[in-house]
């Protein structure tokens, strides 16, 4: 496995920081638009999607601010890695955007960002946002 490079993309929200960051840090939540069902004992979630299950980390989170997540992998360089889903809102304009940050081997660049964008479209989906 190579070398995986950090990536950054920003979404803009109609949606209360409060709101958005319910979706971002619940099972619940995070069910709605990112996987068919998530579970979580303590710090451990487990996203399932029909063909398979994945598990991550949630390594910390800040209310309406901030989520980070780790996946779990049988790699010996997973703890370099994770995802988080961090809010912004503008002090002056007070627009909230949703910034992920995650990580992924340059030939899986595009397709990461291309999962990241649907997965953005069905969260705004659901909020009502789209």
């Amino acid at each position: 496995m190579g070398d995986k490079k950090p990536f950054s993309i920003e979404f803009d929200f109609h949606a209360s920081p409060q709101l958005l960051y319910q979706y971002l840090s619940t099972p619940s939540g995070l069910s709605e638009w990112f996987a068919d069902n998530v579970n979580s004992r303590g710090e451990q979630f487990t996203f399932i999607w029909d063909d398979g299950e994945e598990y991550a980390k949630l390594l910390s989170k800040k209310p309406n601010q901030k989520v980070r997540f780790q996946w779990i992998t049988d790699e010996e360089d997973e703890d370099q890695y994770y995802f988080e889903f961090v809010i912004q809102v503008d002090d002056i304009t007070k627009d909230v955007s949703l910034i992920i940050n995650d990580f992924s081997e340059e030939e899986e660049l595009e397709e990461s960002k291309m999962f990241w964008d649907n997965s953005i479209t069905a969260l705004k989906h659901v909020l009502g946002s789209a």
